[in-house]
């Protein structure tokens, strides 16, 4: 076994394993051990950020007037893949380079490049493309074709359109792999523009009775109906609701509905929708106009059927005024060392715990936290490891597991725990048989443990029934060479894996909607979106809370990191078709790890502290605009490795206060402090 010692209570001097020299730089960590990783993941292609490796393995040519990137300029696909070579060119030609570079694609929403010059196409667009080889510098510039669509769908969601009225067309294309493209440049025909005509939003407009044969048309691919127009109805248009009031963030839906003279009514129109002024929005969804406000103020929203059938009403949307604050109320300060995440449980003694990981330092710690405003440190748990990132207890408290990487034989993997005791946690085994890479994180799901393996970038299952004796049972990866699985959760028989690059990805272990089990997961659906960096996931009721995670390509842990991403809210009402409806963004920092209960939303927000997010009833657009957020508190005091410099990990509820751990500074408890207006 290579878990050295255990030391209880706070570090003291003790003679370490050597592990790696007593001083490490980010980058010479990277280079000594691939499997060790950046949360967010360095080494691995693409991360952090922009940089797609450290260092280069051979010297440049002693002759060498300076380096360059062929091809100069590379032209590729959409999805498409194109590799980059770096020359040596001196006075007798050139001479091919071999090896491991600094690799910066500056749009990595266009592309994204690996470390050895694969560059993988992902949006269409152009970007620029450097290497860095000991000091010189060379460019490229990689294009993007829009992708081409081989097939065409069109459908109408009217049977029949009456004259002077209007519907939109509903056009998808298909690639020749049948996958959904959006099409692009899309062109709109009629054969009798007397009888109807397309205007360029597709919106086809009904002139006069008759029939006519409208086409759309992207690239090569088309798709063609045809539309009947009936006689204009004598009908009243109503807009429901007439007025309305509301509060920033407030999702409004708006219908319009037509009233016959004979008393029937018309509910199946799909009119266009507009909102008078900036500060709100209104978008069309399944006929309905669906608004919300990120600004206060007097709106009018107008829905247009045809020329002559348009209908509006006004809506009064006040300031979503909700008085919170983040009380602070303990802390169990780590200012000698990086912390990683947490987790936090009542013991088997009838006592709250929490467990910390480590980043570059090889204890895990252990807090009682049963006074929150009084943390006591009870024990220090020592691996063989320069990276304890992730800790994970079972929901009945008598097993915890913790991830590791960076162990002095690269023998990673993951280490089973004896909770029994939870003040002092003894050790159960280390499973490294088939994770040896490194596990960055891990989920238990009763007596089974999905563990995100850096080696293979699969989820890998462990039965840990047997603590003692645990053994892989199943794994599941995206079926591609190049890829990286940064996280998974388990909740409600679906699996959330969060696969960098390649985006999110629903798995059915065990809901019965798909077929699949706790250990033969069965795909469901895979969100992507262009810049890529997904990071981690949590379902909460319809919607799927997705993080994406982006470093500077110079980020240095000792000092402040200028992190950048967001969180993307996915509506799972169709779990195999997730729709991205809202986001949430601190402006100028980057999100890491969030959990939902209730009606909040708890999101360690790195550089930006702790957050707190209103997710009540329906939600659409900008949360962080539209007033969403309750309250925040920077976790940054004296007691840091980085002065002034929050970088929270998390924020796990836990019998009424908060627990989150910061990069530099450990654990801080904290208490939402509602004001009397606010009841949730």
């Amino acid at each position: 076994m290579s878990i050295s010692s255990r030391l209880y209570g706070a570090d003291r001097a003790v003679p370490r394993p050597l592990l790696l020299a007593p001083v490490l730089t980010v980058l010479g960590l990277l280079l000594w051990a691939p499997a060790i990783q950046a949360d967010g993941p360095a080494p691995r292609v693409n991360g952090p950020a922009h940089i797609a490796n450290a260092g280069i393995t051979r010297a440049l040519p002693a002759d060498t007037l300076q380096i360059r990137i062929t091809p100069q300029r590379l032209e590729l696909p959409h999805g498409g893949e194109g590799q980059l070579r770096v020359e040596a060119v001196g006075p007798d030609g050139t001479t091919p380079l071999e090896g491991t570079f600094v690799w910066y694609a500056k749009n990595q929403e266009v592309a994204s490049v690996g470390a050895g010059g694969q560059v993988q196409a992902r949006s269409a667009g152009r970007t620029q493309v450097t290497v860095v080889a000991e000091g010189q510098v060379a460019l490229a510039v990689v294009e993007v074709q829009s992708p081409t669509p081989s097939r065409l769908d069109m459908t109408l969601p009217v049977d029949a359109l009456a004259a002077g009225t209007s519907a939109p067309l509903r056009v998808q294309g298909w690639g020749a792999d049948e996958s959904p493209v959006a099409p692009a440049d899309l062109r709109f025909d009629s054969s009798d523009r007397e009888v109807a005509w397309v205007d360029p939003d597709g919106r086809v407009h009904g002139v006069s009775p008759g029939e006519a044969r409208i086409e759309a048309r992207s690239g090569e691919a088309a798709a063609a109906l045809t539309v009947q127009v009936t006689a204009s109805p004598e009908m009243e248009l109503a807009l429901e609701p007439g007025q309305a009031s509301a509060r920033t963030g407030d999702v409004v839906r708006f219908q319009l509905h037509g009233q016959y003279p004979d008393g029937g009514e018309q509910t199946q129109l799909h009119p266009a929708w507009s909102v008078d002024r900036p500060g709100a929005s209104v978008e069309e969804e399944g006929g309905e106009g669906v608004f919300v406000a990120e600004e206060p103020g007097r709106y009018r929203v107008t829905a247009i059927l045809g020329d002559a059938a348009t209908r509006s009403a006004f809506i009064e949307v006040e300031p979503r005024e909700q008085p919170a604050a983040l009380e602070l109320r303990g802390r169990g300060i780590l200012d000698g060392h990086h912390s990683g995440d947490m987790w936090v449980f009542e013991g088997a003694d009838g006592r709250d715990y929490v467990y910390i990981g480590t980043f570059q330092h090889d204890w895990m710690k252990v807090f009682d936290v049963t006074d929150p405003a009084q943390p006591i440190l009870t024990d220090s748990l020592r691996m063989d490891a320069r990276r304890i990132n992730d800790v994970k207890v079972s929901r009945d408290g008598r097993v915890a597991v913790a991830t590791r990487e960076g162990a002095s034989d690269r023998r990673n993997g993951i280490v089973i725990l004896d909770t029994s005791e939870p003040a002092s946690p003894r050790i159960f085994s280390e499973y490294t048989e088939t994770v040896a890479g490194g596990v960055h994180n891990v989920w238990i799901e009763g007596d089974l443990v999905y563990a995100c393996h850096n080696g293979t970038s699969e989820m890998h299952i462990i039965d840990i029934s047997d603590p003692e004796n645990p053994r892989e049972v199943g794994r599941w990866g995206l079926d591609r060479e190049r890829k990286t699985l940064h996280d998974a959760i388990v909740q409600d028989g679906y699996a959330y894996l969060s696969y960098w690059d390649d985006g999110l990805i629903t798995l059915d272990v065990g809901a019965g909607t798909h077929g699949g089990t706790p250990t033969e997961p069965a795909f469901v659906s895979q969100f992507t979106y262009p810049q890529g960096h997904t990071h981690t996931a949590w379902r909460h009721g319809r919607y799927l809370f997705v993080g994406d995670e982006i470093f500077p390509m110079d980020w240095d842990p000792t000092g402040p990191i200028e992190a950048r991403g967001y969180i993307h809210v996915l509506d799972m009402i169709d779990p195999e078709n997730p729709v991205e409806v809202a986001r949430y963004e601190v402006p100028e920092a980057g999100v890491h790890n969030f959990w939902a209960e209730g009606d909040l939303l708890y999101v360690g927000y790195y550089q930006a502290g702790i957050r707190v997010v209103d997710i009540s009833g329906e939600l659409r657009g900008d949360l962080y605009r539209q007033g969403r957020e309750l309250a925040a508190l920077r976790t940054a005091d004296e007691h840091t490795m980085a002065p002034n410099w929050p970088m929270t990990w998390g924020a796990q509820p836990f019998k009424g206060h908060l627990f989150s751990s910061d990069l530099n500074s450990g654990l801080w408890i904290t208490r939402l402090e509602l004001g009397p207006q606010v009841v949730f």
